[in-house]
């Protein structure tokens, strides 16, 4: 029902200025369709690393919401649970209206979220935390169940045929990835290893999968949690010199073509330009109309859906316009 919601209501752009460490907060102009509510402040934190487009497309959504409900976005990001936890701090003691937040390292976040909690400050959870956020407290959840995504995804490679599996993490510490990963292994019939890389560091990740390849040539499947890591990874066999095919979890545009192109066999989409757009787009609603969604008992799913070559022009317009 959410996402028929969401879907009927007319998107606005959202520019947006920056300030502070990856910081920036939304525009103050008055698009055509906005709500005429209330002016209202919301806190996007995020666990996002630097150069992981992944979250341009999260943001764009949270943009898209509050141009349309007349909100002042405030979005900050940082790997490392410490800092994000300081930016959730942060948003307290500016009094926002409201917060949305990722719960990749829980631990990290559960002080800082109860302290919200006793502000009287909403807090809602996107895309990582699944398994955690009715424990801490938040009001809903957005995203999808990763450990079912992983089984999907296991199985799926069952079907294309795969023996021998690489998993390649690209942060250490992040539920949700280890999630992917331990669901692949608890589906797949065949054998599996896991390769932790260095996310924030490209090259580095590029030649360590190439080192891996080299050093066992019967892998045939090259397993990624992140598109960008998986156009990595395409290079990685080219220099290597392995016949490994690559599959990944989260899409992108450049990573739709590798799927049309037959370099990146298929793809896991949990939409993420949605996780960002119904996390805004239900405190503008629970603040407005005391609406919640699921209950306040369960989350509201964005995925997963497989992308492959069967579907992927069909995917791929949306994807080249940063909604997808």
């Amino acid at each position: 029902m959410a996402v028929a919601a969401a879907a009927a209501l007319v998107l606005a752009g959202c520019s947006s200025g920056s300030g502070g460490k990856k910081a920036a907060e939304g525009g103050s102009g008055a698009p055509a369709g906005r709500a005429d509510t209330p002016r209202m402040t919301v806190a996007l934190v995020t666990h996002q690393a630097p150069g992981d487009t992944f979250w341009d497309i999260v943001r764009k959504g949270a943009e898209a919401a509050a141009a349309k409900d007349n909100i002042k976005l405030v979005y900050s990001a940082d790997p490392n649970a410490g800092t994000q936890a300081n930016y959730v701090q942060n948003a307290v003691d500016q009094k926002v209206d409201g917060i949305a937040v990722t719960l990749a390292k829980p631990g990290a976040m559960k002080d800082v979220v109860a302290r919200a909690a006793a502000a009287k400050i909403p807090v809602v959870g996107l895309n990582s935390g699944l398994g955690d956020w009715k424990r801490l407290g938040l009001l809903e959840f957005f995203g999808q169940d990763e450990t079912v995504a992983g089984e999907a995804f296991g199985r799926k490679l069952d079907e294309v045929g795969a023996k021998k599996v690489v998993c390649v993490v690209h942060e250490q510490g992040n539920v949700g990835l280890s999630q992917r990963c331990d669901g692949l292994k608890k589906t797949f019939s065949g054998t599996t290893e896991t390769l932790y890389v260095n996310g924030t560091d490209m090259p580095s990740v590029k030649s360590t999968i190439t080192a891996k390849l080299k050093q066992n040539s019967a892998l045939d499947h090259v397993v990624t949690l992140g598109a960008p890591f998986a156009l990595a990874a395409v290079q990685s066999v080219g220099d290597a010199g392995s016949r490994a095919k690559v599959a990944t979890f989260d899409l992108n545009n450049q990573l739709a073509g590798a799927v049309k192109k037959g370099t990146v066999q298929f793809a896991v989409d949990q939409q993420p330009y949605l996780q960002g757009y119904l996390a805004v787009d239900s405190l503008w609603l629970y603040k407005n109309n005391g609406n919640y969604s699921g209950g306040g008992e369960q989350p509201v799913l964005t995925g997963p859906a497989f992308v492959d070559r069967s579907n992927v022009d069909r995917v791929s317009r949306f994807a080249a316009q940063g909604t997808r």
